[in-house]
């Protein structure tokens, strides 16, 4: 008698496979197979990526070196391109910006400027300024919506201090970098190298 089979389920119930639809096993499968894969690619893309952060870093320092400089690699952007152009490597680094308590301090004032303006006809500051402090589906507030109120030209006294409110809630949490690809196209256009699978 041939030992009993089973699979687990989303609810971590062991089932018996002889109660399985044959096309949901096929489904599992296929999906099983195909994880597997894309688990693989991202350990390959994983390992491409240090490897060419690795080749980058020396070939930074080794350019540094010729001038009898260090390169601590830390800050800044760097564009490397071929000698005849075809390809162009770009590393940037993008600050991630949180605010502190004092956003709520530059909320509050953007609102009593914006009773104090009720009787004129700036109604269309007022959906800005509820657009700019709403939070995403994880709580979050847009860093780049709030920062956008700072380019409004108004010269309220009021307005201008909650602008700085803004400015001085800004903490730098960390720094991500990020690693781009181009190919230059006939029309002589930087064209980027798609590595996500959805661009492809």
């Amino acid at each position: 008698m041939s030992e009993k089979k089973f699979m687990t389920d989303s609810q971590g119930r062991q089932v018996p496979e002889d109660m399985i639809s044959e096309i949901d096993k096929l489904r599992d499968q296929t999906v099983r197979r195909i994880a597997d894969e894309a688990m693989e690619m991202k350990e390959t893309l994983f390992n491409f990526k240090q490897r060419i952060r690795d080749d980058i870093t020396t070939f930074v320092e080794l350019s540094a070196n010729r001038y009898g400089k260090s390169w601590g690699g830390k800050k800044g952007n760097i564009t490397l391109t071929t000698y005849d152009g075809k390809y162009r490597l770009i590393v940037s680094i993008n600050d991630q910006i949180v605010f502190d308590e004092r956003l709520q301090v530059a909320q509050e004032l953007i609102g009593d400027c914006i009773e104090k303006w009720s009787e004129g006809s700036r109604s269309e500051i007022r959906i800005l300024v509820q657009d700019a402090f709403q939070v995403d589906k994880t709580g979050k507030i847009s860093t780049a919506r709030v920062l956008g109120l700072r380019r409004l030209e108004i010269t309220d006294p009021d307005w201008q201090k909650a602008m700085q409110a803004i400015s001085d809630s800004i903490q730098v949490s960390g720094s991500k970098q990020y690693l781009r690809f181009y190919q230059r196209n006939e029309q002589g256009e930087y064209v980027q190298i798609p590595l996500d699978v959805a661009a492809l």
